[in-house]
């Protein structure tokens, strides 16, 4: 199936969106980066990265763990247990401009997910979010803050993110289901 992202293009999209953060936020010093795992959690720290190459200064990084918040585990269950992976948020999220990262948007319920998650750990000054791809079809009012690609799918197509620090290579590609 067709790699729409390779490695260079991933890597131009994170660049951009760290320049759109810098200039939509005015600087960095209210800000952190908290990826969604699994493929958010290494897309955090590579914008971190970026960040600092543009202005000079870091900007905290945490990963967070959805699975018991999802609304499907007993609609399609993943196992007999579901694996849960530890939420790694070294710093007070209150009255912080947060940026949730996730690889793929697609219905938006891993999103609501995700911002009932971060919610039991403060109260942020307000929340912004980056996806690598925004694939469509929503079933939650919800949109991204910053997109590295709008790829538009049927149905019937799946979008995988493929990252170095898990799959051993940088791209995206669009697959059959």
């Amino acid at each position: 199936m067709p790699v729409v992202m390779d490695a260079d293009r991933m890597g131009r999209s994170l660049a951009r969106i760290a320049h759109e953060i810098v200039e939509r936020n005015r600087g960095v010093e209210e800000l952190a980066l908290v990826g969604m795992r699994t493929r958010g959690a290494p897309i955090a720290p590579r914008l971190a990265q970026a960040v600092k190459e543009i202005n000079g200064h870091g900007i905290p990084t945490g990963a967070l763990d959805i699975t018991l918040y999802r609304d499907d585990l007993t609609r399609h269950p993943v196992g007999p247990q579901p694996l849960i992976r530890r939420t790694e948020i070294p710093f007070s999220i209150d009255d912080r401009r947060i940026l949730l990262v996730d690889d793929v948007l697609y219905t938006g319920r891993t999103i609501r997910a995700a911002l009932d998650a971060l919610i039991d750990f403060g109260r942020p000054k307000a929340i912004q979010l980056i996806v690598l791809v925004d694939r469509g079809h929503r079933e939650l009012p919800i949109k991204p803050d910053y997109v590295g690609k709008n790829l538009p799918t049927s149905l019937t197509e799946s979008v995988q993110v493929r990252l170095t620090e898990i799959d051993g290579r940088d791209e995206v590609e669009i697959q059959d289901a």
